[in-house]
């Protein structure tokens, strides 16, 4: 029987394959854990519309990033924090606060997308990546100055 897998599956293949497999397998397993579905001709037109939309989601996802992207590196942040030394900032900046610096701009990141490494603690300009898609990646000026 020839069944379209809905799910990854190790032992037949990846999402939207048509594999044959034992009729009482595909019967008693697959369909009833949802991880396939018959191959008919009907559900075969299913999937190519599924992937014509994911597709196509997918294309207006990254398009909004890349334009959230050229926003991002259009502008300059600034953070001012209290010194504790010469060059040294009392506490630190972190993601959370980059984003809520952005938020202030209009523009909303989630502050996990905001690949600072270590949180900053001297005063300076530094240049912040963030992942904004898998292969779109913006870089944010920051300014840390003292208040």
């Amino acid at each position: 029987m020839k069944v379209i897998l809905r799910k990854n599956f190790d032992s037949l293949g990846k999402t939207g394959e048509v594999v044959e497999v034992k009729d009482g397998y595909a019967r008693n397993f697959l369909f009833v854990n949802k991880i396939a579905l018959p191959a008919t001709e009907g559900s075969i037109k299913r999937l190519e519309i599924d992937k014509q939309q994911a597709e196509s989601g997918k294309k207006k996802e990254k398009k909004a990033a890349i334009e959230l992207k050229e926003k991002i590196e259009a502008l300059s942040c600034t953070i001012t924090r209290k010194t504790e030394q010469e060059n040294k900032i009392f506490g630190s900046v972190h993601s959370a606060d980059i984003a809520e610096q952005l938020l202030t701009q209009g523009i909303t990141i989630d502050k996990k997308k905001i690949e600072i490494g270590e949180p900053i603690k001297e005063f300076g300009v530094y240049n912040i990546p963030v992942k904004l898609y898998p292969e779109v990646e913006g870089i944010i000026k920051l300014w840390v100055v003292k208040e």
